[in-house]
């Protein structure tokens, strides 16, 4: 066996398959079932779905105070004054403060932005920064992405005179705050989607001021909508799959310059923002303040933006080291023990830069397998902020506010938020929140979790079937990337990469093929055994080389659920040949205590009486063999370990011997008969010559005839016995002995993989026979 590193959730029945999609043509079965999958079976949902149209939009005039919000710009505008756009600092921030600039600059205002900086001044808005705005004339402050949570700060902006307006995407929290307006999905009841991200929230004020589709502004929609993890569903599915077109053939100089420095030279697709543009823009902030990333897409001069994405890249090659120093010591104090390995996990320290702690949260809780928050020491103001990020089964927004009164500022999402808190407060909030999940989650609640729409066979991927699936794309938050189940024996399994550790599969299944790559799981490699019946979970792929296509799973997981051979026998050399695993328990047995094969590892060396113990290990190293094949029949009926290492030798090998028939021991018989005595030093080679026989088959004839009594033995010289008792050969111990252990020899040693796989088989499976009172 082979326990997959993720918890596998099929999120699908067979049973329940819907036919009303059966009437799209041209769709196969599998697309058919991913689009059922989605709740969509009525063909113009589908196509609605498939096509995604900007007829699908919704008014934004829907969102409660957008007239409102609208007219008190246009008023600012026709008195020409200042509007100061708030922005935030991540990729959603970033996004949205260049969609309202763009838009309001359109619209003729006089307008500038500004992002507070995360080290100075902290997340969302501040009574200081809104101060300074008042004092630089500014009468109007928009707020993008943030602000929702702003109660003080409005009120702030209130008494200076400000009329505030708030664009936020954000949870909504007890009290709104007393701004101007609120544009905001959540607080809307006649609006009909409230999973936009800030930048959707702020194109469609965009939208409304400008009274007309602002289409131009789609490639930072997409950007942000895409980096900030919202449900690809309802209208940010139309507004990310129109932004991706539009990023393809985008005239902006800043989309220009940072696709050329990141390297990228194929069409930009969702994962490219997410994986590539999302975390460069992200690292702006996170190290220092966020502006440049704005002036990056807002500029219109072409040196400027190849210098601006330069200095963008630098700063994400500095993060990615800062992020990786960081996780490397938190979870060295961790397992350490410095600091508590809780339930959730509550790390802090001196001297972390807090705008890479959401990222190191991240890798927290994909190492501890639990929610993660991070958080830095300000040594002077004694004050904790950073980051947290949760596991699917704990709503950390939830249960933080269940203790909002140990935050200072607090705000997220489900899965993250950020927080500052005095570090008194600290441990507090570790044994609140900790408690809260041991009330609330179950052991396997803490475990990754894959969830797995369909199980496919070889022939049911093709190129044609992956095109098809992409159809479905933009994938995302709402829509995953549909993960696939497949179970098959690799026909080729190897490691791959400059450090082996990658691990390369080929499925066939008769003329059907599909490649297999499973990325930094080269560790898994010696504890999958020839044969054995692989199930892997994964994406289906393109992988195209050298001008040719082939299709691929990409493999997130993987596991092999029935017990496994591993075929070592006459090895000489165990240890370079087995890897144990640290999660697995062990045993060697040995059925002859004067076995001189070397034992692995140092383990303790069983008899196979000992099932006490054998019957609690997950493997079991097979290091002789047993004189009777009944012998291990017995300890694998009883143990049935999920591993069998067959190590085992043999340097006496009864089945290279010649097994004498009954002719043979007869004709020696007679032999004797007529020449009364037989010398085995001097006449042994004689006869073998002569009649081709091997010298040991006439010794063991030679050792069984004396042990039955037909002759006598002397000094090696065999004299027939005059008055010998009726025996058959099957009463002879060594006759038996040698029988037994040339069963045991081709059964367990001279046996194929195959065979010896199958034999193991039928013990795991078969019953002892008993006689019980006569029944």
């Amino acid at each position: 066996m082979l326990q997959s590193k993720m918890k596998w959730k099929f999120t699908y029945n067979d049973q329940q398959h819907s036919s009303d999609t059966t009437s799209i043509k041209g769709m196969s079965g599998v697309t058919k079932r991913l689009l059922e999958k989605r709740n969509l079976t009525d063909p113009e949902a589908i196509d609605r779905f498939l096509h995604p149209s900007l007829d699908d939009l919704h008014d934004p005039f829907l969102m409660e105070d957008m007239e409102r919000a609208v007219e008190r710009v246009q008023t600012a505008i026709s008195n020409q004054e200042k509007i100061l756009v708030f922005g935030d600092y991540d990729a959603d921030g970033v996004s949205s403060t260049t969609v309202l600039m763009e838009a309001l600059t359109e619209a003729g205002a006089d307008c500038d932005f500004y992002i507070p900086n995360r080290f100075t001044e902290g997340y969302g808005p501040n009574e200081a920064a809104f101060s300074q705005a008042a004092g630089d004339g500014y009468t109007v402050i928009i707020t993008v992405d943030t602000g929702i949570a702003a109660i003080p700060e409005a009120d702030t902006a209130k008494e200076l005179g400000i009329d505030l307006i708030i664009t936020d995407h954000h949870e909504v929290q007890e009290t709104l705050p007393a701004a101007y307006a609120i544009i905001h999905p959540k607080t809307s009841e006649s609006y009909p989607f409230n999973e936009l991200a800030g930048v959707g929230v702020a194109f469609k004020f965009a939208t409304a001021l400008l009274g007309r589709f602002p289409g131009h502004l789609l490639d930072m929609v997409a950007i942000g909508t895409i980096a900030d993890l919202v449900p690809l569903q309802d209208e940010n599915r139309v507004l990310v799959s129109y932004g991706l077109k539009a990023i393809s053939r985008s005239n902006r100089r800043g989309i220009q310059a940072l696709t050329k420095v990141a390297g990228i030279e194929s069409e930009v697709d969702e994962e490219t923002i997410g994986f590539t543009i999302g975390p460069r823009v992200n690292a702006v902030g996170r190290l220092q303040d966020a502006a440049p990333a704005v002036q990056l897409f807002l500029t219109e001069d072409a040196e400027e933006a190849d210098r601006l994405a330069e200095f963008i890249n630098q700063l994400n090659q500095e993060r990615q080291k800062i992020v990786a120093d960081i996780a490397k010591e938190a979870e060295r104090m961790l397992r350490s023990g410095e600091q508590e390995l809780s339930n959730v996990i509550v790390v802090a320290k001196e001297g972390w830069n807090p705008g890479v702690l959401g990222i190191v949260a991240s890798k927290l809780v994909r190492t501890f397998e639990r929610p993660a928050i991070v958080l830095a020491i300000d040594p002077e103001s004694q004050q904790a902020k950073g980051s947290a990020r949760s596991i699917d089964a704990y709503d950390l927004f939830a249960n933080c506010m269940e203790v909002r009164d140990r935050f200072i500022h607090f705000g997220g999402h489900a899965q993250a938020a950020g927080m500052t808190l005095d570090v008194g407060q600290i441990d507090e909030l570790r044994q609140q929140l900790s408690h809260l999940a041991q009330q609330k989650l179950t052991a396997d609640d803490y475990q990754q979790v894959l969830d797995i729409e369909m199980s496919i066979e070889v022939g049911e991927v093709s190129l044609q079937q992956i095109e098809e699936v992409n159809k479905l794309r933009p994938f995302g938050m709402g829509n995953p990337k549909p993960l696939f189940h497949m179970k098959h024996s690799p026909k080729e399994l190897r490691l791959i990469g400059s450090r082996k550790n990658h691990l390369k599969v080929l499925f066939q299944d008769n003329s059907a093929r599909l490649d297999g790559i499973a990325f930094g799981m080269g560790d898994m490699y010696p504890h999958i055994s020839p044969h054995a019946e692989l199930e892997v979970v994964g994406e289906l792929g393109i992988n195209e080389w050298n001008g040719k296509k082939n299709a691929q799973i990409m493999v997130k997981d993987l596991q092999v659920q029935s017990w496994q051979l591993f075929d070592l026998r006459g090895s000489k050399h165990l240890e370079k040949h087995i890897t144990l695993s640290e999660q697995e328990t062990y045993a060697a047995v040995s059925f002859r205590q004067s076995s001189s094969t070397s034992v692995p590892f140092q383990l303790p060396i069983y008899n196979p009486a000992d099932l006490a113990y054998l019957s609690k290990v997950d493997g079991l190293l097979l290091i002789d063999l047993p004189e009777k094949l009944s012998d291990l029949s017995d300890l694998i009926r009883e143990v049935k370990p999920g591993k069998v290492y067959a190590c085992y030798q043999v340097e006496d090998s009864a089945f290279l011997k010649t097994w004498p028939s009954r002719d043979h021991f007869k004709w020696f018989y007679g032999m004797l008969v007529k020449r009364e005595t037989f010398h085995l030093a001097q006449d042994r080679d004689k006869l073998a010559a002569r009649k081709g026989w091997d010298r040991s088959m006439i010794d063991f004839i030679s050792k069984v005839f004396f042990e039955l009594g037909f002759v006598k033995m002397e000094d090696g010289i065999l004299t027939i016995n005059s008055t010998p008792s009726h025996r058959d050969l099957t009463e002879s111990i060594l006759y038996q002995e040698r029988k037994n252990q040339l069963y045991v020899e081709q059964s367990l040693y001279y046996s194929t993989y195959k065979e010896l796989k199958s034999w193991f088989d039928t013990q795991r499976n078969s019953l002892r026979e008993e006689v019980v009172n006569g029944l």
